[in-house]
């Protein structure tokens, strides 16, 4: 234990985040040799080390939902006398919604929840980190982390969605390292892929849209799609259920900022929990009509090249 609380210091401290960097700069050429890095993952989710800063989850983003993964989770039912707040969000919606001047409301396109600063760690030293609830007691003693924090919730409730069990149609994965998360989307769709992020022209408080005249774009019909979770380094669930589409959405702020929005359709919710929240707010019923949602701007989906179009 004090070997890995030695490679994690380091790797916080910065002594090991540029050859980390350099690691994966290294890895992502020895698989797509012909194509840059794209933006989305070089200079948004490779962030700057964070020094001696530890980690925090504050209260506010203690209350909000993981993510945008935690209503995603298709497995996740909506308990018994819950109440939906924040309906006047755009959390869930048709496929035939994507329409010219739709209007929408995004908080996490918003500048104060669109970023989750922690550092990728190096394939070696993620792998060296224990990342299981049956070692969560261990991993809270090598984060000097009270069980009740709020940041130990946080790391709990990420690990329990990635044991989760999938749903039928689905494939789930969790990545530690942008090795990792490169190496599992090449194994399902070979390296002929693209990875595509939800982009905003510049930082706003705003967060009312309207879908812009351009129209959407099809990207693919078959996807994985990567959800940033809360944890001291970067860490992406990423999940692939059949009969999914990916959307590139142009939008337009209400002072005129300008955005690409990704949704994704699904098509088939036959399999997923009947007291999702989805099918509360929309008051439809599992597998009956397509369901859609915008991806954070955190959020990564990986299409085949021969779907975009």
């Amino acid at each position: 234990m004090a070997i890995l609380l030695t490679l994690w210091q380091l790797a916080l401290c910065g002594v090991s985040h540029a050859s980390a960097d350099l690691a994966a700069e290294v890895h992502w050429k020895s698989v797509f040799p012909h194509t840059p890095m794209p933006k989305a993952l070089k200079h948004r989710l490779l962030q700057p080390a964070a020094g001696n800063k530890p980690w925090v989850v504050t209260r506010k983003e203690d209350s909000i939902n993981d993510g945008d993964y935690g209503n995603a989770d298709p497995s996740m039912g909506f308990g018994r006398g819950s109440s939906i707040s924040r309906t006047n969000i755009t959390m869930y919606f048709f496929e035939n919604d994507l329409y010219p001047g739709k209007k929408v409301k995004l908080e996490y396109f918003s500048k104060a929840k669109a970023r989750n600063e922690v550092p990728f760690l190096s394939r070696r030293v993620a792998e060296s980190i224990p990342f299981s609830s049956d070692e969560f007691p261990g991993i809270l003693k090598l984060f000097s982390l009270k069980p009740e924090s709020r940041e130990a919730k946080a790391m709990n409730r990420t690990i329990a969605m990635c044991e989760r069990r999938v749903i039928e149609g689905e494939d789930m994965y969790c990545a530690t390292s942008l090795e990792s998360l490169v190496d599992l989307s090449v194994r399902k769709f070979g390296n002929d892929i693209q990875v595509l992020s939800s982009e905003v022209e510049k930082e706003t408080e705003n967060q009312d849209f309207s879908v812009a005249n351009e129209g959407t774009i099809l990207m693919g019909e078959k996807d994985i799609v990567c959800h940033k979770m809360k944890y001291p380094y970067a860490v992406f669930l990423c999940h692939s259920l059949d009969k999914t589409a990916v959307y590139r959405v142009p939008l337009v702020g209400k002072h005129g900022t300008k955005a690409n929005a990704l949704a994704v359709c699904h098509r088939d919710t036959s399999a997923w929990n009947p007291n999702h929240i989805a099918f509360l707010l929309l008051k439809v019923k599992p597998g009956s009509v397509p369901i859609c949602h915008f991806l954070m701007r955190e959020s990564l989906a990986w299409v085949p090249n021969r779907f975009a179009h």
